[in-house]
């Protein structure tokens, strides 16, 4: 039951639960619901079911909520708030910023870098796969050490967090496009196909922009 990929994508977000998975003593059906209500919320605010979603982050929250420990609805948040920025919806994470009284350093540099705004003194506290990709120097440098992460959700993040500070390549969005198509990921497809479309067209690419209509067609199921 290991899901590899919620750890490695907010903070270490749900570890303490997904690692409870495995052999040992008994896992409390706290961290079992709320490690797939989370799984199967990833999954559909990816691939573009909105209600879906809403209502297993919920689920998820009121899971971790039980054991009235703030750092587990933290860690929920910060996952959401993830899960939005791979999709490219930059919004305030409302949730966690009423949470942020009791989140740590680690968390709030988390929140930050999915901001845009994280700052080189936080690559350190950020999570393992996003630690190179905060610390680079340049954009270039950036992009190669986005590519170079293993999980596609991690990797779908970092492109998001890179987009929103600014520091997006053509070879990052190239490769956040096909991350996400790999995983048949219709919103995360759509959003980062729309980014390419927009320089396409302020690039006066019209050929390219035209391939991409199509593909956009095609992702949107008209």
């Amino acid at each position: 039951m290991n899901k590899p990929h919620l750890a490695a994508a907010g903070a270490a977000t749900l570890a303490f639960m997904l690692a409870a998975c495995g052999s040992g003593p008994r896992v409390p059906d706290w961290q079992l619901n709320a490690a797939s209500a989370t799984e199967r919320a990833t999954s559909a605010y990816l691939e573009g079911k909105s209600a879906v979603a809403e209502r297993e982050f919920g689920l998820a929250r009121t899971q971790v909520g039980s054991t009235g420990l703030p750092e587990h609805a933290i860690r929920v948040e910060l996952l959401r708030c993830a899960v939005q920025v791979a999709a490219l919806v930059f919004e305030e994470c409302s949730a966690f910023a009423a949470l942020q009284p009791d989140a740590t350093a680690a968390d709030l540099a988390y929140a930050r870098y999915l901001a845009g705004t994280a700052s080189a003194a936080d690559a350190g506290l950020l999570p393992e796969a996003q630690r190179a990709v905060a610390a680079a120097g340049d954009e270039r440098a950036a992009t190669t050490a986005a590519m170079a992460i293993a999980d596609p959700l991690s990797r779908l993040v970092a492109a998001g967090a890179l987009l929103r500070a600014n520091r997006a390549t053509p070879e990052l969005l190239t490769m956040a496009v096909n991350t996400a198509s790999s995983q048949g990921w219709r919103r995360a497809v759509l959003a980062w196909m729309q980014v390419q479309l927009q320089r396409a067209e302020q690039a006066g690419d019209t050929a390219e922009a035209a391939r991409l209509r199509r593909r956009i067609k095609l992702a949107g199921g008209t």
